[in-house]
């Protein structure tokens, strides 16, 4: 219900700076983006996004063909090419990621085009302090860090998670294992957990091979997922290129109208 109330403080936040726009007539997509980010994200124009800098992104849904197509797209609107669901999930398409898929030049201009820059924003928020106790620098925009500490202090209430919850990174300005794309983490949106119960595609593959064909593995309870859905973030385990430890901030593929 939490993330609920932020969903409406951001309804009233576009209205008050958006371009003057029949709203109401956005493709759902780009309402979701408005909601998820009214700070950086002002109008629609019909074919791209208008930021509040001047600078606009394409956005058109469903115009890359195939999955590396996808993950390598400039189209804002290839985000929401695989419809991310709540709750639990079974049974994972081949090549169905949602999250995975991410555009670089909105990332870089809300949190940070270079690891200074992005550094810049961080802070440190104590990560479970009764359970784990452990410090973690993410970033402050978007209020990040804020949701973060909501996932903690709710974690912190449940003992029996204890084992999954320490982290094994959240800021890290780095590229994704045998990519050229930046990672989630190198914008201090990203959380990992507990490496002993975590279980990630290409290290069972041993490959980097997108086509290949995988046997889902997976050891986070059901909870701790709830738990950080509730409060705007992803989670790796629900890709077919499974990163089960993984967490990212990423309201607006949670938003729902």
């Amino acid at each position: 219900m939490k993330f609920r109330i932020s969903y409406f403080f951001a309804v009233y936040l576009i209205a008050s700076i958006a371009i003057a726009q029949d709203i109401s007539q956005y493709p759902v997509e780009v309402k979701r983006l408005l909601m998820a980010y009214p700070k950086t994200i002002v109008g629609y124009d019909g074919t791209a996004i208008v930021l509040y800098n001047g600078d606009k992104i394409a956005y058109t849904k469903g115009t890359s063909a195939n999955h590396t197509d996808l993950l390598n797209s400039t189209n804002l609107g290839d985000i929401f090419a695989y419809e991310y669901k709540r709750g639990l999930v079974k049974d994972i398409p081949k090549n169905y990621d949602p999250g995975r898929i991410r555009n670089d030049k909105l990332l870089k201009i809300m949190y940070g085009s270079t690891s200074e820059e992005v550094q810049k924003n961080l802070t440190t928020i104590i990560w479970c302090p009764m359970l784990v106790n452990q410090k973690l620098r993410v970033t402050k925009v978007n209020g990040v860090d804020k949701q973060l500490q909501k996932i903690s202090d709710e974690l912190d209430q449940h003992p029996e998670l204890k084992d999954y919850l320490t982290s094994s990174g959240t800021f890290n300005w780095r590229k994704i294992r045998g990519t050229e794309r930046l990672s989630s983490h190198s914008f201090g949106t990203a959380i990992d957990i507990s490496v002993k119960y975590s279980n990630y595609w290409q290290w069972d593959c041993r490959c980097t091979s997108e086509d290949v064909d995988l046997n889902y593995n997976n050891k986070i309870p059901q909870l701790i997922v709830d738990i950080f859905e509730k409060y705007g973030f992803i989670w790796g385990g629900k890709w077919y290129h499974y990163d089960t430890m993984h967490f990212e901030y990423r309201p607006e593929l949670l938003i729902m109208e």
